[in-house]
């Protein structure tokens, strides 16, 4: 049986941590932090590898289980909550590696993800109507990422950049109230990350939106406030002009390049 996600009104702060740690054996990889990530904000985590920002992600979105701590999300404590549950509320993600039905088309990929968020039972006939409008909601969010000209092709023929494009397509098709994006840039080539930005900036205001980013460029141009990670812990919140400017940030990740004039 389906477990069914109750009616949420948009709630201020969209997500909310309080403590929040994840432990495997001996390793603490997330400890103690503290997050407010408002309605339709552009938010990134940035740190370098090992910082635990993938682990925080898999803890927001229920992949994994909190070792300590609170996560609320729209106004409620999911905190021992299944990812399927946080789904329902409105919660997307894509993942650092690509997960998609390589031997289907890309039509089908958004179309399965957008069945599958449904909550309905997976047929292999839908009605006519019911199947026309999930085709034409996967079409539309074909549309929004600009992959509507490979539709038709099987999703293994595509390259690298399209297959961000898909994922977030798919993500973006369960029409989320917050978006999550984990490294959405990894691998692409310049003309690709130009077009993701601009996808970016060209998000819906009322979707939330958390990203985790090693391109500086991509990251500091999107987000209108930066969480800084560094050993599992937040250790410099602020504006993207505040985190240039922060010697603690130059010293860890950006380098001289970025620093503030």
């Amino acid at each position: 049986m389906t477990e069914a996600a109750p009616s949420v009104e948009h709630a201020e702060p969209t997500l909310r941590l309080r403590g929040v740690g994840r432990r495997f054996g001996g390793l603490l990889a997330v400890h103690g932090v503290d997050l407010n990530v408002v309605h339709g904000e552009r938010r990134a985590i940035l740190g370098p590898n090992g910082a635990g920002k993938t682990t925080l992600f898999n803890v927001i979105c229920g992949d994994l289980q909190a070792s300590a701590g609170t996560v609320e999300l729209f106004g409620q404590d999911v905190t021992r909550r299944p990812a399927r549950y946080r789904t329902k509320l409105g919660l997307a993600r894509t993942y650092q590696q690509s997960r998609l039905f390589n031997g289907l088309t890309v039509e089908d990929c958004i179309y399965l993800s957008i069945v599958g968020v449904g909550g309905g039972r997976l047929r292999p006939v839908l009605l006519p109507k019911k199947d026309r409008e999930v085709r034409e909601k996967a079409r539309e969010a074909a549309g929004k990422v600009a992959i509507s000209h490979k539709l038709g092709e099987l999703v293994g023929s595509l390259s690298h950049g399209e297959h961000r494009q898909v994922a977030i397509a798919m993500a973006l098709a369960a029409d989320p109230k917050a978006l999550m994006l984990d490294e959405p840039a990894s691998g692409l080539s310049r003309g690709e990350r130009q077009l993701l930005t601009d996808l970016l900036l060209a998000l819906d205001p009322e979707i939330t939106l958390i990203l985790i980013e090693h391109d500086m460029d991509i990251a500091l141009r999107v987000a209108e406030r930066v969480t800084m990670m560094h050993d599992g812990r937040v250790i410099v919140e602020g504006t993207p002009a505040e985190i240039r400017a922060n010697e603690t940030v130059h010293d860890l990740y950006l380098g001289r390049g970025y620093r503030h004039e």
